[in-house]
């Protein structure tokens, strides 16, 4: 590639500020005959960025002083950001997403109900706050959608769906879904889709800094997890198959996006996988997200949401530098609620 090695102090940071997002800026090298592809070594950790073989020797890079973090990883290998806390200037991005409008879906199917009113007060208190906001709500009771004081430019959308007895069907059925109605209405209504879970909660800033044509988020429990321990789908008659030597992050179902035509891609690619399986009698490990993990395998996203827009603070110890907790889990019985 014509990159040598850089130690950590060999590795200027600088603000990209047409993206309002911090990149490192690799300094140039005087050696053109080096065998080490850009490596980056940093202590006892080496990241490199152009190579997937090498990335997972480890799974963190030297943060810059002002993250005042320890090592996390603040760029994929194929140089997609990844976003935390002090990675983003706000006002930057503000104006650059001055004109969009972000639809954000969410499903609240039988039981799932209940948490509407908690997940949209929290979303006007911290969901793109100053942006125009379509909240599409599926659900099969829209009788009771709770009415939520909304600020100006924000509305919500509620679209009726069936039900269906087994609780995976209902989350493989969100793809399908997400799909059909992005042909139908999304693509001429918002620019964005973010798709969410609805047992959730959001408790701190969530804003344009996440847009992209494509994002996944890390899954936050597997964020630092070897390759060997993802939970993938791991049986090759499966079309959510991935090999074992292959993978570069675990995402999480519950938290992924878009532009509207990426992610009719994403979730018409998936819905087409499941119905093979189905047709096959096979039902992948995680469902809709196992599929998920397959897509963006093979169709890298352009940005990766760090643990801090997914968490659950019962099932995971905090650790110290994860600064913010911007949408995490509400407590729940899950064998109630699914019922």
């Amino acid at each position: 590639m014509g990159c040598c090695s850089l130690r950590a102090d060999e590795v200027m940071w600088r603000r990209a500020r047409s993206w309002g997002i911090w990149s490192p800026v690799f300094s140039p090298c005087s050696s053109r005959g080096s065998s080490s592809a850009g490596i980056i070594s940093s202590g006892a950790f080496t990241y490199s960025p152009l190579s997937c073989s090498c990335f997972h020797a480890l799974h963190t890079c030297e943060a810059p002083a002002w993250m005042s973090t320890a090592d996390v990883l603040v760029m994929t290998p194929w140089f997609a950001p990844i976003i935390w806390d002090g990675v983003f200037d706000s006002a930057i991005l503000d104006a650059q997403f001055e004109s969009t409008t972000i639809g954000l879906t969410v499903f609240a199917i039988k039981k799932y109900v209940v948490f509407l009113e908690l997940f949209l007060q929290t979303a006007e208190k911290h969901f793109m706050v100053g942006h125009r906001v379509t909240y599409y709500v599926f659900t099969d009771r829209p009788a009771n959608v709770p009415s939520v004081p909304l600020a100006e430019g924000r509305q919500v959308v509620v679209l009726e769906v069936r039900n269906y007895a087994r609780w995976q069907d209902v989350s493989m059925h969100r793809m399908k879904t997400i799909s059909n109605f992005s042909q139908e209405r999304f693509l001429r209504e918002v620019d964005y889709l973010v798709c969410v879970d609805v047992d959730m909660k959001f408790s701190d800033h969530v804003g344009v800094e996440i847009l992209s044509p494509f994002f996944g988020t890390l899954h936050p429990g597997f964020y630092r997890a070897a390759r060997n321990d993802f939970t993938y789908e791991r049986r090759p008659r499966s079309q959510a198959y991935i090999p074992r030597d292959e993978g570069d992050f675990y995402y999480a179902g519950g938290f992924f996006g878009g532009s509207v035509v990426e992610v009719l891609q994403l979730t018409t690619a998936c819905h087409q996988a499941m119905v093979v399986n189905q047709a096959n009698g096979i039902e992948a490990v995680w469902h809709d997200e196992s599929h998920l993990n397959r897509y963006l395998l093979y169709h890298k996203p352009t940005k990766v949401l760090s643990p801090e827009y997914l968490w659950d603070e019962r099932m995971l110890q905090r650790p110290p530098f994860l600064r913010r907790l911007r949408y995490v889990a509400v407590p729940k019985n899950h064998a109630e609620i699914r019922h």
